[in-house]
């Protein structure tokens, strides 16, 4: 799924917690010259950031990417939708999905392919509580285990 040869510009560490990943896509960005040198410098943030749809366009919300300091900033809005570029298929595909199931679409990782910038999108569905509780259990379960392993190993 995650390609560790890509360079990473940002990251959503809180989407594998949150919600089930069902299915990933890598899309393209539409972005004017000011954002691309913004994000190189890493002044980007994805955290609160959706995929919406209008007029079968995907669009990309809450996006925030400041500006650098030696920038005119009389022409820049800091938050604006961005295009994704997709293949139809895959824009009817997702269409379907959230429509028909219920699901959500949910930006994970924006990185570097050779000189363009994907982000990597994610169909999603949230998690229950008990869900949550039962990755957390799992998690410390792993810990203890890989700790007794150790010691055991020690003696």
């Amino acid at each position: 799924m995650i390609n560790k040869k890509l360079s990473y510009i940002t990251y959503n560490k809180k989407i594998k917690f949150l919600y089930f990943i069902k299915k990933q896509f890598e899309a393209g960005l539409s972005l004017f010259g000011w954002e691309i040198k913004s994000i190189r410098f890493g002044k980007i943030n994805i955290e609160n950031s959706y995929i919406k749809f209008k007029n079968l366009n995907i669009f990309l919300l809450n996006l925030i990417i400041n500006p650098l300091n030696n920038l005119n900033n009389k022409n820049i809005i800091k938050l604006r939708n961005i295009r994704l570029l997709l293949k139809k298929k895959e824009i009817f595909f997702l269409f379907n999905k959230i429509k028909k199931e219920g699901y959500t679409i949910i930006p994970l990782c924006m990185y570097w392919k050779k000189n363009w910038i994907k982000i990597n999108i994610c169909l999603v569905k949230g998690k229950k509580k008990y869900d949550k509780r039962k990755n957390i259990k799992e998690k410390e379960w792993k810990k203890k285990k890989e700790f007794l392993k150790k010691n055991l190993q020690i003696q």
